[in-house]
């Protein structure tokens, strides 16, 4: 694919960029978790107004996870900057996939697109949809952990900025139904296999699957693939080589799956339940499931929609469990280093400067580092344990934060790290792999053709 020069703004002023480092005030005491931001006192402080900027901006962004703290974030922007606001269009997650490959592809992104970075951000710089916006950003990179800032820069420029928490997918699990079907929490694949029976004994739902969405079946091939494996496994993927998908691990760790389908790990009725609401979260903390693999963005959905649940310590959290033998790391994580916002090259200079000026005042400043702690969430910013103690939840928060800090690797979600052209292969015929409607084998076979 022919590469694109991508339009550098050049407009963004340097008190704009200054500002980042003087404008982020507020209390650092935690927030109450029983109100939005922006009820607590830390939140309501606004910005001071840039100068120099002239035209409005858009985004597009999730509902549900962190979505409070980035409506406060924006009102806080466009309070002290109404000649130069953000106008928010709201998705839920599956709909927002599939109308941001058509809008920039098309040339109407919205001015802040919202991203997974990996091959998507690739395909965007590529293509020239997207700005490079390393010297607008670059008080906000200071404030973040190196190696997630990274998958927003390619080539030794930056297109993209993280924008929320750290997504490791974790292993949540309910502790009363542990306690009743006397389990262990699982360290290894074959005690998964021995909580599945014993759930099963007291009629559980061992493991809740929003299979109907299909992308939270990645999060088995890819921990399952690694602990096999190892990361040298998809990197070998990454890389294009041939035949790539036929690494035994990459066969071992599909059969394991329909293994966990087979013995009923799943239950009968996840092919119906999607991710979008939290019904597989719901299944949890209602006491119908006793595990759900999820990433990090839905304990606020648990803080949300089970406080009491939450509150009382039934809400359980560890790492994917090892694979005897394998090759790879059990302290290995997969997920989302963070979302990313990157800058539409196709929207003009002057809303490409407000956007940037946005980022650069708003994003981990600490007033939102407070709201994202006060919800459940963990900024990737470097040295924040003291805030980290001092929050609500800091069990958690500190558990999500060191399995960050001191992965070995930290992969990011497959169909985002992937081109789009491989990625939907992958998740069609992952559907198939959990339906048992096709075998390993004819999995491998499928995905290599996608490598030429």
């Amino acid at each position: 694919m022919k590469r694109q020069t991508t339009r550098v703004i050049t407009v963004f002023a340097a008190g704009a960029l200054a500002l980042a480092l003087t404008a982020c005030g507020g209390s650092d005491q935690p927030a109450d978790p029983e109100k939005s931001p922006t009820e607590n006192n830390q939140t309501t402080e606004a910005p001071p107004p840039v100068d120099d900027l002239t035209a409005d901006a858009t985004a597009w962004a999730l509902t549900g996870g962190s979505e409070e703290v980035f409506r406060a974030s924006f009102d806080r922007w466009n309070a002290a900057n109404p000649n130069a606001t953000v106008q928010v269009e709201w998705f839920a997650n599956d709909a927002y996939k599939e109308k941001i490959r058509t809008s920039v592809g098309s040339g109407n992104a919205p001015t802040l697109i919202f991203s997974w970075a990996g091959g998507t951000l690739a395909d965007y710089v590529a293509n020239g949809a997207v700005a490079d916006i390393s010297d607008a950003v670059a008080p906000l990179l200071g404030r973040v952990l190196p190696s997630v800032a990274a998958n927003g820069q390619i080539g030794g420029q930056t297109y993209a900025v993280p924008n929320n928490q750290s997504q490791p997918v974790i292993l949540y699990y309910n502790q009363e139904l542990f306690d009743q079907a006397g389990a262990t929490v699982p360290t290894t694949y074959e005690e998964l296999l021995d909580a599945v029976e014993k759930f099963k004994a007291i009629d559980v739902i061992p493991i809740s699957l929003a299979g109907q969405s299909v992308w939270p079946e990645l999060m088995y091939i890819q921990y399952l693939t690694d602990r096999v494996g190892g990361p040298e496994v998809f990197q070998a993927v990454l890389d294009g080589q041939a035949d790539s998908w036929s690494d035994p691990a990459i066969t071992e760790a599909l059969t394991k799956i329909q293994e966990l389908v087979d013995v009923g790990a799943f239950g009968n009725t996840y092919g119906s339940t999607a991710a979008d609401g939290g019904a597989d979260t719901a299944l949890v903390h209602t006491g119908k499931a006793a595990m759900v693999l999820q990433g990090a963005w839905v304990y606020p959905d648990f803080l949300n929609n089970a406080p009491e649940f939450v509150a009382a310590g039934n809400l359980g959290f560890a790492n994917f469990p090892g694979v005897s033998g394998g090759k790879g790391d059990p302290a290995n994580i997969v997920g989302n280093p963070a979302n990313f916002w990157s800058v539409s090259a196709a929207d003009s200079p002057e809303a490409q400067a407000t956007a940037a000026a946005y980022l650069s005042a708003e994003i981990y400043s600490d007033v939102q580092i407070g709201e994202f702690l006060a919800i459940g969430a963990v900024p990737p910013v470097v040295g924040i344990e003291d805030k980290i103690a001092s929050a609500d939840s800091p069990e958690y928060l500190t558990f999500v934060y060191d399995m960050v800090k001191n992965a070995p690797h930290f992969q990011l979600s497959w169909d985002q790290a992937l081109p789009p052209a491989q990625a939907q292969p992958l998740l069609d015929n992952l559907a198939q792999i959990f339906l048992k409607q096709i075998t390993p084998e004819q999995f491998v076979t499928n995905m290599n053709a996608t490598l030429g």
